[in-house]
């Protein structure tokens, strides 16, 4: 069985434990805890079912990502309705419900439930871009900036170097055309999550009470690559940020 990384020896080798590299690593390590998870190999058999090496459509694929209260649920729709998109959000609606389950086991597994995700999203990201624009609720980058960020203690200094391994993008995962990060600052996000007065997830609380980790977190958006993550201020008003967004959109993508 998968084991948890010694406390105290985080580290760069660790992250990348913590994230299956491939669809094939993946397989590996869901396999290993199918028959005590249930779970896993229902996820498993959905992961089987994904053609390897999906390939995009003609219309773009634009990826939000940022922390929860940066305004990606108010942006997305707002950018799908503008475009006539089609909105995806990962985890996929096919295995969210087991979220609960896989947010309660060990570090590795967890991540191998988040990645298994992606690589489901793919096929739902391909099949959909060949009939319009594809607007994504987070992808790949939140499953690794979250990795990277809870296998690595101390400060932001303390993360995987800038392009290390870590920060690549998976060879074999169908790749968006653009990928904005929302931003806002430390009070403003704590504000929003008042207002909303939502559960807060475990990863969550920890954003809260633990100003380290949070910017672990979004240091480690900052550093990925291929693609790299076009920040945006979501502090302004909507209609502003929109007006914003669709002009990067605009400027990076062909329609």
């Amino acid at each position: 069985m998968l084991g948890r990384c010694a406390p105290g020896s985080p580290g760069p080798r660790s992250a990348v434990r913590a994230l299956p590299p491939s669809a094939s690593a993946l397989r590996q390590r869901l396999r290993q805890c199918a028959e005590r998870i249930p779970e896993a190999e229902a996820v498993l058999d959905l992961l089987e079912k994904c053609p390897e090496h999906q390939k995009k459509g003609s219309f773009p694929v634009i990826v939000f990502e940022g922390l929860d209260a940066t305004g990606k649920t108010t942006v997305t729709q707002a950018v799908k309705d503008t475009l006539n998109g089609i909105l995806l959000r990962s985890p996929p609606a096919c295995i969210s419900q087991w979220r609960t389950v896989f947010d309660d086991e060990r570090t590795p597994i967890k991540r191998a439930f988040y990645a298994a995700g992606n690589y489901i999203l793919a096929s739902e990201i391909a099949k959909a871009s060949t009939q319009a624009p594809v607007i994504i609720d987070r992808y790949w980058h939140s499953t690794a900036a979250y990795a990277i960020a809870t296998e690595t203690s101390g400060e932001v200094q303390d993360l995987p170097p800038a392009q290390d391994e870590v920060y690549q993008w998976p060879e074999d995962l169908l790749k968006p055309d653009l990928v904005l990060l929302l931003t806002v600052d430390p009070e403003e996000r704590v504000r929003r999550l008042q207002h909303r007065g939502l559960e807060k997830t475990k990863e969550e609380a920890e954003l809260e009470a633990n100003s380290l980790f949070r910017q672990r977190v979004e240091e480690s958006y900052r550093r990925m690559v291929n693609p790299a993550c076009q920040e945006v201020d979501a502090s302004p008003s909507k209609e502003e940020v929109l007006k914003t967004v669709l002009q990067l959109i605009k400027k990076h993508c062909a329609f």
